[in-house]
Order: C-alpha cells, then structure tokens, then sequence
C-alpha cells in the first residue's frame, strides 16, 4: 500500500466466465500498481429464486437468466487456478461472497480480506461469520440503511475484527451529482473507522477527489473494453483509466 491509499481492482463478473480473459485483468491491475483484484462468488441457486433464473434473458450463453449466471460463474477450478495466478504475480486477491456457501467456499483459500457487499451488509448471521474470522473485511454501505451499518459496526466492533466501510452508491454508472462524496467523512466522523470508497462514476476525477475526502481504500471496476457484454462493463475502466486512477490516488494521498 503506497501512501496510505489501498487500491482495490475489482473484476467481479466483467471476465465474462472466461479464465484467460480473468488473467488479463490481473496483469492489468499488477501493471497498474493495484494491491489487490476482487472477484464476486454465489450460488446461483440460493442467491437467486427459481422464478428468477428461469424468467427469459438473451445472453451469450442462452435464453434463461440461469444460463447467464451460470455463465458467469467460476468455480473450484478457476479459482484455483486464480489463486495460483495472483501468488506467482505477487498480488492479492479476494472476493465478495454474496451467500454463506460462497463464503465458505472462499474460506479453502488464505486469503487476507473479505468483502461483503451493500447487499449483504444487513444479513446479521452472515455478517458474524464473516466478522468471526478476524481478517480485513471491506463493508460496501450502497444499499445499507443507518441502522444496518449501525448494526454491521457493532458486530464487528464486538468481534474485533478489522474492517473498513466503503461508501458506495450501487448505480452503474452513477452520474456526478449523485456520487454524495461527502458521506465519506461523515461515515469517519460517525463510526471512528477506516473509510473507502467504491467507485462506479466513470470518471477518474471520483476516486482522486474520495482520496481527499479521506477514503483510505478505493475500489473501481475494470475491463479489458468497455464495450464487452455485461452490464458492469461501461461504468469500469479500461488500463488507461486505471492507470490515472492509481496514479492520481497516490498523487493526491501524498499531497495532502
């Protein structure tokens, strides 16, 4: 972590269920100076209800919304093979488990951080899970209410578990006036805690003006081209993006 910024490159489903497409994004983020890539884990079977992922929905991969997620869904032998990856190119890497089997199925892996996502940020059984292990867990607040995060604080608090709140407004892409980058001193103020921001503006103005709010981590989406399928894909950054995101991050970290 280079003065004091953590830099988060999330790939999440933006890989599109293809391993060397995954791999690309990696060397991306380790070109780039990230400190970690992130992934999204479900099953998709407890995530999603059987009227959902058979209403219709055309993919690349057929006419279901259960063939899109499934389609985009890694499983133990990408993982392995991600998690082989990231060691030999010295870069962390983790992922936001989205269903207590995905979470524990991230926990075969030595990974340093969790991340739990604005959507399950109110689950409290599934937050004590993730708060009784005891590693850096980043908290994303998008979708949360006061009173969940209130909630999320003191379970973890009580833990004593690490973590870091990510300010985050769950709107791909979100424009300017909506970004609210002053809840990032306000969540500080509030919760006396170690605060990000989760960036899905796709400008690299947002994440250098969160660093001088005081977000102390940043996570922004990536992609080898904007134009690839996939409903993240245009609110992510490409290399040149994410090389001035970096830069102007640490930049910014450094002159205040």
């Amino acid at each position: 972590m280079k003065n004091g910024v953590f830099i988060i490159a999330e790939i999440g489903i933006n890989h599109n269920g293809d391993l060397n497409i995954a791999k690309q994004m990696i060397d991306m983020a380790k070109e780039c100076g990230c400190d970690a890539v992130k992934f999204q884990k479900r099953t998709i079977g407890v995530v999603y209800t059987k009227a959902y992922l058979d209403q219709p929905r055309e993919s690349p991969w057929g006419t279901t919304q259960r063939d899109q997620k499934v389609g985009l869904e890694f499983g133990k032998k990408e993982y392995n093979a991600i998690d082989k990856y990231c060691k030999k190119l010295k870069i962390d890497w983790f992922a936001s488990a989205w269903d207590m089997n995905s979470l524990l199925f991230l926990s075969e892996y030595k990974l340093k951080y969790n991340k739990v996502a604005s959507a399950m940020a109110d689950k409290l059984d599934f937050l004590k899970l993730v708060a009784k292990q005891g590693k850096h867990t980043f908290i994303s607040t998008g979708t949360v209410l006061s009173g969940s995060i209130d909630q999320a604080v003191a379970i973890f608090k009580k833990a004593d578990c690490p973590f870091t709140l990510l300010h985050c407004i769950p709107k791909y892409p979100c424009p300017d006036e909506l970004t609210n980058l002053g809840m990032i001193p306000r969540l500080k103020e509030k919760y006396g805690c170690q605060v990000g921001f989760s960036n899905h503006n796709p400008s690299i103005l947002a994440p250098a003006l969160a660093v001088a709010m005081g977000a102390e981590a940043i996570e922004v989406h990536i992609t080898l081209d904007r134009t690839l399928y996939g409903s993240d894909q245009a609110a992510s950054f490409e290399k040149g993006g994410l090389e001035k995101v970096v830069r102007d991050c640490h930049r910014v970290r450094g002159m205040m």
